[in-house]
Parts: structure tokens; sequence; C-alpha cells
């Protein structure tokens, strides 16, 4: 098996962050990359990222750094950029990267415009690069702090795949390996559309059972979606896909549930981004999803509602109208 002893990750937020010290915690030398000079001082001196991920300190065997140039040295790169950065970030790597290092996606997204993964995003500027996908349910707090976690790593490549997962596997986060790179990724990031639409319900205090069927509507959604773009019905009922959703539908940990639930409560879009200062990926991935499933004909009408109601197309009650009187049918 082959060893990786220097790991870099792209990305000081709080995910990037709380992937950086669990792999140093386990034992791996840590390079992370963030564009904020500040921020890279902070972590360096005071062994903690203030902004993102306050309380934690981080392990020694972590070293922060702006210089794009001194992360791209490393045995395996973790992009952990927000999915809409991330090709431009692939395009300011293109120069630097060398050739054969394994580059893992970790943000949970689609391209707003071309409607692409994040692989196929990246993949246009560095085409020889061996990609794999890492998703599943996580909130940065629990892997920061060494809490369990089970993750889905994705590669075509199967060596590749179960290489790196040996690798990065640790004893508090376990890495499951498979070949399904398109479902990890699009079961990773619908399901941060759908989570908006939990944290609705939630924040319009329609009760229980509306989040219960909200949940499960939305899943049925997903599964037709993935399924339709070649994601396999296994992996969707995995880590990376009811897993993942299950987490982010049922937490205000989770960005994308919290803002949901601001929305029903009855704060404007603009407000709520505006007191945040990390990058909440549904707003971004609810027009490309839409857009992606008209395009092969699939129907999504939660992921289509919550669209409309970020582009201010309908009110939440004018919403819940919709959905409720849509024609009898029988469930999929």
């Amino acid at each position: 098996m082959n060893k990786l002893s220097r790991v870099t990750v792209l990305g000081g937020g709080a995910w990037g962050t709380a992937l950086a010290q669990a792999l140093g915690a386990s034992g791996h030398a840590v390079t992370l990359w963030a564009r904020n000079a500040a921020l890279v001082e902070a972590i360096n001196s005071q062994r903690v990222n203030t902004v993102y991920l306050p309380g934690v300190a981080l392990s020694a065997n972590i070293r922060a750094t702006s210089s794009l140039a001194d992360a791209a040295r490393a045995d395996a790169i973790l992009m952990v950029v927000p999915a809409q950065h991330a090709g431009a970030i692939g395009a300011q790597l293109a120069g630097l990267y060398h050739a054969g290092t394994p580059l893992i996606m970790c943000a949970k997204g689609i391209a707003r415009g071309s409607a692409k993964l994040m692989a196929e995003v990246v993949s246009e500027t560095l085409p020889a690069a061996e990609y794999a996908v890492l998703s599943g349910p996580s909130f940065a707090v629990d892997v920061a702090a060494g809490l369990p976690t089970a993750l889905t790593l994705a590669s075509r490549n199967e060596t590749l795949g179960r290489m790196l997962a040996e690798n990065l596997s640790s004893r508090p986060m376990r890495l499951y390996w498979s070949s399904d790179v398109r479902g990890v990724e699009l079961g990773g990031a619908v399901k941060n559309v759908l989570a908006i639409a939990a944290g609705i319900v939630s924040g319009r205090a329609l009760g229980a059972s509306a989040h219960a069927a909200i949940v499960a509507r939305g899943f049925a959604e997903l599964r037709r979606f993935a399924e339709a773009l070649g994601g396999r019905p296994e992996t969707l009922m995995g880590l990376s896909g009811l897993g993942d959703l299950i987490l982010t539908c049922g937490s205000q940990q989770s960005r994308n549930m919290s803002l949901g639930r601001a929305l029903g409560s009855g704060q404007t879009l603009e407000y709520i981004l505006g007191a945040r200062n990390a990058v909440t990926e549904g707003v971004y991935t609810a027009s490309a999803v839409v857009a992606l499933a008209q395009r092969i004909g699939i129907e999504m009408p939660i992921c289509e509602t919550v669209h409309a109601i970020i582009e201010e197309r309908l009110t939440i009650d004018e919403a819940i109208d919709a959905l409720m009187s849509r024609p009898l049918k029988a469930e999929d």
C-alpha cells in the first residue's frame, strides 16, 4: 500500500479545517491552504482557526499556508473550497499540480450555469489528475472533536480508492470505498437543497409529520435524479445519500437546514446570508439541480420549490400551497 505521509487540504473553512485536524491527529503531516493571510498566521501561531472553527485546538501536525505552490507539494490533495469556486482554484492549481497526485473532491455542490459536478468542473483544467470524492454524514465540529464518523470515498479506480480509504481512515473517521463517483457526488449536492426545504418546514412550525414527509419525498426526488444520471441505488441508500440527508435535514448545526429555518421564520435570504461568514451550498446548487433535472426530464417539485423561494418567485405560503395541491399519484 502506498503511504500518504504529506496531505494538503485546500480550503481553510470549517470543513477543511476539520478534515485537516482529523488527518493531523492520525499522524499525517498536513498543509492547510487558505487565501486569508491573517487566518493562516492565526492558525500557525495560535493553533486555532478563530474564524471558522473557534475553540478547537489544532494538531501540531497542521501547517497553514497561503501559497498554492507550497500546498501543491503533497502525496494527496483534498479540495475543500466552496463548490462554486472549485473551477477557479483548479485553474490556479493547473500549473503547480504534480502528475499522479490524487485529488479528492470534498465540496458538495453542482456548478451554476454549466450544471456540472465538481470532478467534471476541475477536470477541465486538470484533466490528467486522479480523482476521488469524499462525502457522507459529517459535521465539522464532530470530526474536529474526534467523534465517530463514517464517510464514503469514491473513485472509479479501485486500486486508488482502496489505497486512499486505507490511508485516510483513522479510529474515529472510518472511510468506506465505492466506485460510484456519480452517485456519491449527487447525494452530497442534492441533500443541501432538500435540507433548506426541511428547515423551512421547521421554521414555519408545520410539525414533525410534515418534516418527515418532506424528507421522505425529498429522498424520492434524490433517488430518481441520481439514478437517471447513473448513480447506483445502493449508493443512494448509503452514507453519502440517505445518511447525509438524514443528518443535514435533522439538525440546526446544518448550515442549509438552519438557513431554511430562518427563511421559514420570516427572515429574508439577503439578511441571512449577510450574517454568515461561511457558504451555504444549497442556495447556489438549487438552480443547477433544477436546470439539470429539466434537461434530463426528471420531476423534482421540492427542489423546484426551494429554487423558486430563493429567487423570490414564490412566497413560502404560496410554495406550501403549490406542493400540497399537486395532483394525487402513487407513491414512487
